[in-house]
């Protein structure tokens, strides 16, 4: 039998068949893993929110992974393809090389295991090569996994393990996307993502696990190293964000938190034109939650939120906050053709609730307000700005919702995204504010693991 009707089988049955995987499809052998996977998505948006684009978008994505790991002893190699096309692209359109990277191999690395080399009961790990990276919280260094193409290095990573410390550094170059241009990304045209020595990103992160009793802490550095390439103008960032996260995971009927807070510093321009003068960069990031977990069948959440990201100001100094590789999903609404909400001018307090109603399926509902740190800069990442501060700093309100459901346990997954922006203040009244007072964006997926 076929690999697609023994999945047919499964999910008619309602649970998995004796072989519904690659590797089971393979006969399992101990020195070859195989995975894949395959997401379906169509995502809707109405009154879009940032100037420019199409105010009513339709977007169509399909993202497929094949995956293979070589090896069973400490040393082994790891190759994974990522097919990322998007359908319904036109003029105006909000989507880019968020969306569409067909072909690409993502990663293709080498992994050794050391063993303890470093002293006993240590443990040290190496990778070389094209990787994928999820560092601490990865708000900073992340693959994000909601867009529908991920993020890819290419370097050196070293994980050390010693009692009560995990620490990971790296010395990466990140993929540049390609292609970049509207004619290629709507035909979905295969293009090798590059990387250079014009782009460099090095540091790590370590957490400890005895410092604070049931608080971990977690102690991040990263650099990242700009310049121009032939055709390609950049920012020339040069900068250098350190980070402290202190966080006690959810427990029934306890309280847990959150706590992480960065400060960056180094030298920028403020867009790609190179006659443009290099400023001094001093901005910041804050993440607070403090949560408490019922004990019940569905197990909730409650949990009040902060999140605050410089913006930048008149005076000679740049100081709006860079997020670099991070994630935005987990803590804001989602990315793909909405993408208005992130780490960067703003502040905003907010409360979520998450349910695991059963082992199948989990939800959130949050509800925040918006304001903007710097009335004169781009209100987070929309684009909306009133360089004269008249508009003030209130944006307005977001909703925003998830719903996850396992048609079949590990193997296929139905999700919804939903949010609703209530814009106000500067979102309507900026010079360049888009039409429109409310903003509604919805997605439905289907993910198929084997």
């Amino acid at each position: 039998m076929r690999l697609p009707e023994l999945f047919l089988s499964a999910l008619l049955a309602g649970e998995p068949a004796a072989a519904t995987t690659l590797q089971d499809a393979i006969g399992n052998p101990s020195i070859l893993h195989l995975s894949g996977s395959f997401r379906g998505r169509v995502e809707s948006i109405d009154e879009q929110p940032r100037p420019g684009l199409k105010p009513n978008e339709q977007l169509y994505s399909l993202r497929t992974t094949l995956r293979a790991e070589l090896g069973n002893g400490p040393v082994h190699f790891v190759a994974e393809i990522f097919d990322s096309r998007s359908y319904g692209i036109r003029a105006g359109t909000a989507a880019g090389t968020g969306e569409v990277n067909a072909l690409e191999p993502v990663q293709a690395h080498i992994t050794a295991d050391l063993g303890s080399v470093l002293g006993k009961h240590s443990k040290l790990g190496v990778t070389v090569g094209r990787m994928i990276l999820n560092l601490g919280s990865r708000r900073l260094i992340a693959a994000d996994d909601y867009r529908n193409t991920t993020n890819g290095y290419t370097g050196l990573r070293l994980d050390l393990a010693r009692p009560g410390i995990l620490a990971t550094l790296v010395y990466v170059l990140p993929q540049g996307r390609l292609p970049d241009n509207f004619e290629s990304l709507r035909g979905n045209l295969p293009a090798l993502d590059r990387e250079s020595f014009d782009v460099q990103l090095w540091g790590g992160t370590a957490s400890f696990t005895r410092l604070l009793g049931p608080t971990k802490v977690e102690v991040s550095g990263f650099h990242l190293f700009e310049r121009d390439a032939p055709g390609r103008p950049s920012r020339d960032r040069i900068l250098t964000t350190i980070d402290l996260r202190l966080i006690r995971e959810p427990a029934a009927g306890q309280f847990d938190h959150e706590i992480e807070a960065a400060y960056q510093w180094g030298q920028a321009r403020i867009g790609l034109a190179a006659a443009l003068p290099l400023q001094p960069v001093a901005a910041g990031f804050v993440h607070a939650d403090i949560g408490y977990s019922l004990a019940g069948g569905w197990h909730p959440r409650v949990s009040a939120e902060f999140d605050f990201a410089s913006g930048d100001r008149p005076g000679g100094k740049y100081t709006r906050f860079d997020t670099l590789y991070g994630m935005r999903r987990a803590d804001f609404s989602p990315g793909a053709v909405l993408n208005a909400v992130g780490r960067a001018n703003i502040a905003s307090p907010g409360m979520r609730l998450e349910v695991v109603p059963s082992p199948r399926s989990d939800a959130h509902l949050s509800a925040r307000a918006l304001w903007a740190d710097s009335g004169t800069d781009s209100f987070s990442t929309s684009s909306v700005r009133d360089a004269t501060g008249h508009s003030g700093r209130f944006a307005g309100y977001e909703f925003d919702s998830r719903l996850r459901y396992w048609l079949v346990p590990e193997h296929l997954r139905a999700e919804g995204n939903s949010t609703v922006i209530l814009r106000r203040g500067l979102w309507q009244t900026a010079p360049n504010a888009p039409p429109g007072n409310t903003t509604l964006y919805i997605s439905a997926s289907l993910l198929w693991m084997f």
